[in-house]
């Protein structure tokens, strides 16, 4: 079981990061200290360098060439699970609404390892969580977040077609005219769905090259391979200037979230029922699908422990229920603003503020 002392520093690893974010919260909903545009620069200014460059630190000191070929096989076969489950039940409960898919994979399996899941785990386990942990970033930043980012060009798409053909039917003009059409110029003015595929691909990359998290997370595994296979260094100079900002990096994150929260209309905006709903996703679907490819691929020990994060630690999982539970579900309740989860997930890829518990 959990001993005192691992309690101890659970809490000393967890509370000063909800500070940071009740304190955000409070100097925007109580105090008014912040507006809307400043809260939009702070935010860019942790997207753009807080971030990434905490990214970059993390992944250029974690060693490519001893990666557990166990545990990031056993994050791959949750995501495929997590996928397959969340498309079935959202096809046969929710008419297959993408933004759902979306919401599902991202609560059941992005656990915020970078901000939260790092600190807490290497509180208890050590630098062997740090080292584990930070192949996970990897994965996440450069496959698990990018595919989430063309799920959502996907549902934009997909939104506007709706919302044209919608336009067009409720037209009476429009529709009798399209009615008199001929159905061979009709098939020649549809776009082809490879062409639209193509496009979203398009736009994915390029949103991709504008995702400096994405450069650095690329750059942090260029700079580890060269370092680690070369035995070489940063320049002094260099890393000090990195870890200024970097340093600073989990903190200004939950301020950042703390902005985010204290800007939309309600926490809470999707009820009871739904709040109750993202809470199973999170603490209870995704450890258990991350349990079964971890026992079937042999994770055990210490390493089985850090993927799944069921190790009795219940405290953590308490504590990350009460400020976690109210920002994903004020997502959940906004799932048609897709714009705006769009935009807060490409500044905040890493951010996410639920543990996987």
């Amino acid at each position: 079981m959990i001993s005192l002392n691992d309690v101890y520093h659970i809490v000393a690893a967890i509370i000063p990061l909800y500070v940071a974010m009740i304190l955000a919260y409070v100097s925007v909903k109580c105090l008014k200290l912040f507006n809307r545009d400043q809260c939009s620069g702070i935010n860019k200014f942790v997207a753009k360098f807080s971030i990434p460059l905490l990214s970059f630190q993390v992944i250029s000191k974690s060693d490519p060439y001893k990666m557990n070929i166990k545990l990031i096989g056993a994050d791959v076969l949750q995501k495929v699970i997590a996928l397959v489950l969340v498309a079935i039940i959202t096809k046969v409960r929710s008419n297959g609404h993408l933004n759902w898919i979306i919401t599902g994979i991202s609560l059941s399996t992005l656990p915020n390892t970078l901000i939260l899941g790092i600190p807490l785990l290497k509180a208890i386990y050590g630098d062997e969580a740090h080292v584990l942990l930070a192949q996970i970033v990897a994965l996440q930043s450069i496959i698990w977040y990018n595919l989430l980012l063309f799920l959502f060009e996907l549902s934009t798409a997909s939104q506007a077609h709706v919302i044209q053909s919608s336009e067009v039917t409720g037209d009476t003009e429009a529709r009798q005219e399209a009615e008199g059409i001929d159905e061979r110029e009709g098939t020649k003015s549809r776009t082809p769905r490879r062409r639209k595929i193509m496009m979203i691909l398009s736009t994915v990359g390029k949103k991709l090259l504008m995702n400096p998290n994405f450069h650095a997370t690329v750059g942090g595994l260029a700079w580890a391979s060269i370092s680690f296979g070369c035995n070489v260094k940063l320049p002094k100079v260099v890393d000090n200037s990195i870890s200024i900002l970097s340093d600073g990096g989990l903190g200004m994150a939950m301020f950042s979230l703390g902005l985010f929260m204290a800007s939309q209309a309600s926490i809470v905006a999707c009820g009871t029922r739904l709040a109750l709903l993202a809470m199973f996703l999170k603490f209870i679907v995704g450890p258990a699908i991350m349990a079964v490819p971890s026992i079937a691929i042999g994770l055990k020990g210490v390493t089985f422990k850090i993927a799944v994060l069921q190790d009795n630690n219940w405290l953590a999982c308490s504590i990350a229920c009460c400020a976690g539970l109210l920002f994903v579900v004020g997502i959940i309740g906004n799932a048609q603003k897709t714009e705006e989860v769009k935009e807060f997930y490409a500044y905040h890829m890493d951010s996410e503020i639920l543990l996987l518990a």
